[in-house]
């Protein structure tokens, strides 16, 4: 005895809201297309790792909110891990 499961074919669909977003209706972005784009002359450079680094410590020395302190550790600890310079003296 052969399944007819595999034979079953879907149907069509011709009516209803067009989703794809968990049931939401799909909605127009009203013809932004130009995201990411920019007229501004001078964009100011991303923060490099150094500066950030520096930016931490200068927090963490400064501060006196525990938890502002534990962050600044935590980001430095990180960061120093990745470019294997923890625990060297």
């Amino acid at each position: 005895m052969t399944s007819n499961l595999s034979k079953i074919k879907p149907k069509l669909r011709t009516t209803g809201q067009v989703t794809g977003n968990f049931g939401k209706a799909k909605v127009r972005t009203n013809g932004n297309t130009n995201l990411g784009h920019t007229d501004k002359i001078n964009i100011s450079p991303m923060t490099t790792f150094n500066e950030y680094i520096n930016r931490l410590y200068d927090a963490m020395n400064t501060t006196t909110d525990d938890r502002l302190k534990n962050f600044c550790y935590n980001e430095i600890k990180k960061y120093l891990i990745q470019t294997n310079q923890w625990g060297i003296n």
